[in-house]
Order: structure tokens, then sequence, then C-alpha cells
């Protein structure tokens, strides 16, 4: 299967794995939004401090405006393979397309450890 269009790098599966896990320590120890509108609010106001998209999001254009919008906003960004793992990772039953990180809470490492992987994979 094609990338889809707002996919802007490979995410290798120990980062994307890692991403999940800062996003489930962060829901219950930190601070988290969720879904693409929530997503899109807390990047324009600088608030997150990672954002994380799911890859098998169905129409790829919710998500096409993120990326840029990261980028501008110089918010790391990291991509897993499927919502229904970010979803449940945020405390959901159902699927998410993307999940702000605004507080780390317990893993402030991890999210160091996974800008720095986005650093190098954008490099």
């Amino acid at each position: 299967m094609a990338r889809p269009i707002y996919v802007r790098f490979e995410t290798p599966a120990e980062v994307a794995d890692k991403a999940l896990q800062l996003v489930q320590i962060a829901h219950e120890t930190g601070k988290i939004r969720i879904g693409t509108n929530e997503v899109t609010k807390s990047s324009e106001r600088s608030e997150a401090k990672l954002v994380v998209m799911a890859e098998d999001v169905d129409p790829a254009e919710i998500l096409v405006h993120i990326p840029m919008l990261c980028e501008e906003k110089r918010i790391p960004y990291v991509y897993v393979p499927k919502k229904l793992r970010l979803g449940a990772s945020a405390g959901l039953s159902k699927g998410s397309a993307s999940v702000a990180v605004i507080e780390p809470g317990e893993a402030k490492a991890l999210l160091e450890e996974l800008a720095q992987a986005f650093a190098s994979l954008k490099a």
C-alpha cells in the first residue's frame, strides 16, 4: 500500500512504539489532546510538545495540514501505523487520527528522546 500524502518520512517501529508509550504515560500522568481538531488548536497555540499521527487515516485529507503546521511551529511529530493503537494508548475504546502531547508527565525523558529521533528522521 502506498504511503498517505501527509506521511513525510518513514517512522521506524521502535520509534512508533515509544511514541505510543509516551502517549499512554502522558494520558495517565500528564496532559494530552485527542483528535485532529484539538491537535490543530494546540499546535496553533504552540502548546503541543509532540504530535503523533496515525498512518491509516481515511480520508487522508484529514491530516494533510498537520505536518506543515508542526514544521511552522517547530513541533516534533511522528507517525504510528494504526489509529486503533493510538486511540487505545490515549485511553479511548476507538481509534484516533492524531494526538498532541501537551504535558509529558512522567515521560519527559521519553519526550526528549522522541524529539531527537524526529530531528534525525527529518534530516
